[in-house]
C-alpha cells in the first residue's frame, strides 16, 4: 500500500515529526512511534492500532511503556495508543490532554504541527511515569512506519 498518506505529510514535514519522537524521548524510557495508513480498511481503529502495535513490536519495550499514535489518514481518525506498562501507572484519563491537542490541529488541517505538539506532550506525560535513566537505550525506531 505505497503511497498510504499521498498528501498528508511532506518529506520535511515527516522529518521534524522524527526530529520530535527524538526531543519527547531524550526525557524518558518511554518509546514513541507515528504510524500513518490510509485507511483500517472498515476494522475497528482500536484493533487495528493495537494490530500495529504488535506488528511494530512495541510490545518488547523493557518497560511496556510504548506508546503508538496511529493515524488512518481516509477515515480522519487517530488513536493513541500505550502499552500496559503505562496503562498501569497512569490514570484513566491521561491521554485525553494529548488527544484534545492533536485533534485541535488536525481540525485545521495541521497535521504536521498536530503530531508535533502531541508527540512532545506524550514525551511530557511519560516523563512524569518513565523518567529517562542514563542506562536507557532507544529500543524502537523513530522512523514514521506506513502500511
Amino acid at each position: 500500500m505505497a503511497d498510504a498518506d499521498k498528501g498528508f505529510l511532506t518529506k520535511k514535514e515527516e522529518e521534524e515529526i522524527v526530529e520530535a519522537i527524538r526531543k519527547a524521548e531524550r526525557k524518558t524510557s518511554g518509546e514513541i512511534r507515528v504510524h500513518i495508513e490510509r485507511s483500517t480498511g472498515g476494522q475497528d481503529i482500536f484493533e487495528r492500532s493495537m494490530e500495529v502495535f504488535h506488528k511494530l513490536k512495541m510490545d518488547n519495550t523493557k518497560e511496556d511503556n510504548g506508546v503508538l499514535i496511529y493515524v488512518a489518514v481516509e477515515d480522519h481518525n487517530f488513536v493513541i495508543y500505550g502499552d500496559k506498562g503505562i496503562n498501569a501507572v497512569v490514570p484513566d484519563d491521561f491521554w485525553e490532554s494529548t488527544k484534545d491537542l492533536i485533534v485541535s490541529h488536525f481540525k485545521n488541517g495541521d497535521f504536521k504541527t498536530g503530531l508535533v505538539e502531541g508527540i512532545l506532550k506524550a514525551g511530557e506525560q511519560l516523563e512524569k511515569h518513565f523518567p529517562w535513566d542514563e542506562n536507557d537505550t532507544n529500543e524502537l525506531s523513530n522512523q514514521i512506519s506506513k502500511g
